[in-house]
């Protein structure tokens, strides 16, 4: 696809950043100079970009400590999905007009982007870009917690928070691997969890004795993906080394969740092969971060939300799935 079916690039780009910790009113879109793809990066016009629990505690500075402090102006954003429209020196993999999705460091909240061409792989025709903008770093962080747990067929494991983004995409990949899957969710996500393969059991204590009663000798690998509600009374369910939370609270070991292109490609391939997705629920502007956050704030709730960078391209380029 040649080059010049672009329109010529704005000198300036719309990026969200804040100035200060706060809520979630200090977010603002300002205009930044457009990125310029350096050796081994491409540009990415960015379509979709996921919002991550990891970016609402960097905004109220949370995790502050964690990221060594926030230098002001400061981006967000971990995972995009979008349209190449330059490449620098040295790449080869990719083309001007390639549907690309990946991750990047507290960057992807803006219209366009540079990232290390090893940081993206090619977006399936078959997967929206919602839903490609909300997979990239959730669902490498899924992939991980299964991985350091070691789940595999024939194992029985147990995920809390198994209807939200990361607990549903925990509970495709182990029942994809040929796991037993018990997932902890409210009632009204039952239903949602048997269609995706899981037992589902209560959130509340009763579900603790549900899932003995579906596991009387015990889970082989507990997955916290939730943490915020009380995970504590599930750990009696399996050995401490065979059990993660997203919480820090409880003594396990801490979740070593490696971005690369390897696992993300990976990702993609079990959306080909068995349809993996990320339920997306929301969806807002990308200069409407501020709403987004809080839609993220008012709690765990299936599925993710995703802020959507609504640019002019040329029709030969958009091939619309979202």
């Amino acid at each position: 696809m040649p080059a010049n079916d672009f329109p010529p690039p704005s000198p300036r780009v719309k990026a969200v950043v804040f100035d200060r910790y706060g809520a979630a009113e200090v977010l603002r879109a300002i205009d930044l100079p457009m990125p310029q793809a350096g050796p081994g990066e491409i540009r990415v016009r960015v379509r979709a970009a996921g919002v991550r629990p990891s970016d609402i505690a960097l905004r109220s500075g949370l995790s502050a400590n964690a990221h060594g402090g926030a230098r002001f102006p400061h981006r967000l954003g971990n995972e995009f999905a979008g349209v190449v429209d330059q490449i620098g020196a040295g790449v080869a993999e990719f083309a001007v007009g390639d549907e690309v999705m990946g991750w990047a460091a507290a960057m992807s909240y803006a219209e366009a982007l540079t990232v290390p061409a090893i940081q993206a792989v090619r977006k399936p025709h078959t997967m929206t870009w919602a839903v490609a903008g909300a997979l990239p770093s959730t669902g490498q962080t899924a992939h991980a917690a299964l991985r350091q747990l070691g789940v595999g067929a024939g194992q029985t494991v147990l995920i809390h928070g198994a209807a939200g983004a990361l607990g549903c995409v925990a509970v495709q990949l182990a029942v994809a691997w040929g796991a037993r899957v018990i997932g902890v969710a409210a009632a009204a996500d039952h239903d949602y969890l048997r269609s995706l393969g899981a037992q589902p059991v209560s959130a509340d204590a009763a579900g603790v004795e549900q899932a003995r009663a579906l596991a009387p000798h015990g889970v082989d690998a507990l997955f916290d993906a939730c943490g915020q509600d009380d995970f504590a009374p599930w750990l009696a369910l399996a050995a401490p080394q065979r059990a993660l939370s997203l919480s820090r609270r409880y003594g396990l070991a801490e979740l070593r969740s490696a971005r690369s292109r390897e696992r993300l490609a990976e990702l993609v391939a079990m959306h080909e092969r068995h349809g993996l997705l990320v339920p997306v629920r929301e969806m807002f502007p990308l200069t409407r971060a501020a709403e987004a956050h809080r839609a993220v704030e008012r709690g765990p709730a299936r599925g993710k939300v995703v802020l959507m960078v609504y640019e002019a391209m040329p029709l030969s380029l958009l091939r619309l799935s979202a």
